[in-house]
């Protein structure tokens, strides 16, 4: 029997969830308890897919404190990741994946250390480098530049390559991506709020509840 590469069957499965569910939950906040709190609340709320962006306050330690939560099958991620110590570091945390905002090292460093990486692209040439790079999926960013026009003209030349438009994606605009082709959405502060900053958190789970109703 031969063995598949594990990084590839962690690719497989990390579209297999973004295609499943759909919602990529961004957290970003100054402060790391409530960035723990937000986590563990959209995770119960049922969204499978959480990035604790590198920005937030803490935010190695929220990874791993939420990974020590929710344990290995969680599908916790690290986003903001620029450069390949980021990637290192966010893999030593915990992250079970990887979100860059751009072509940089990242996408490689994550690759070979056997983590999926959803990369950040806007153009045509950087959706090429970000394959080339070693990206399991495209985060299309920042999204709301282009809007759905833009997701549709890139799919002309793409059309097998997945798709995840981030920045300005509210419960309307989700839809619409969707519609038009985008494999999932990654969403920040439409969903999340200021519970990262110590909002509340009924708020959030009411957000959620919204979100994954629409998607």
């Amino acid at each position: 029997m031969v063995e598949r590469d594990t990084s590839v069957v962690r690719a497989e499965g990390f579209l297999g969830v973004l295609a499943a569910h759909r919602l990529l939950a961004i957290v970003r906040g100054p402060d790391a308890d409530a960035a723990l709190r937000t986590v563990l609340a959209l995770v119960e709320e049922g969204v499978e897919l959480v990035e604790v962006s590198l920005v937030t306050g803490g935010a190695l330690s929220v990874i791993r404190e939420a990974r020590a939560v929710l344990g290995d099958g969680a599908n916790l991620g690290a986003g903001t990741v620029v450069s390949g110590d980021d990637a290192r570091a966010a893999a030593e945390a915990g992250a079970s994946f990887l979100v860059t905002p751009a072509v940089s090292a990242a996408v490689a460093v994550g690759r070979e250390l056997g983590l999926p990486v959803l990369a950040g692209a806007l153009t045509p040439t950087e959706v090429v480098g970000a394959l080339d790079a070693g990206a399991t999926a495209i985060k299309l960013f920042p999204a709301s530049l282009g809007g759905v026009r833009h997701l549709r003209a890139l799919r002309d030349p793409f059309p097998d390559v997945p798709f995840v438009p981030v920045g300005g994606v509210g419960v309307a605009e989700a839809v619409d991506y969707l519609g038009a082709g985008a494999v999932a959405v990654g969403v920040g502060s439409p969903l999340v709020g200021d519970a990262a900053a110590g909002g509340s958190i009924a708020e959030l789970r009411a957000r959620i509840r919204d979100f994954r109703a629409a998607l």
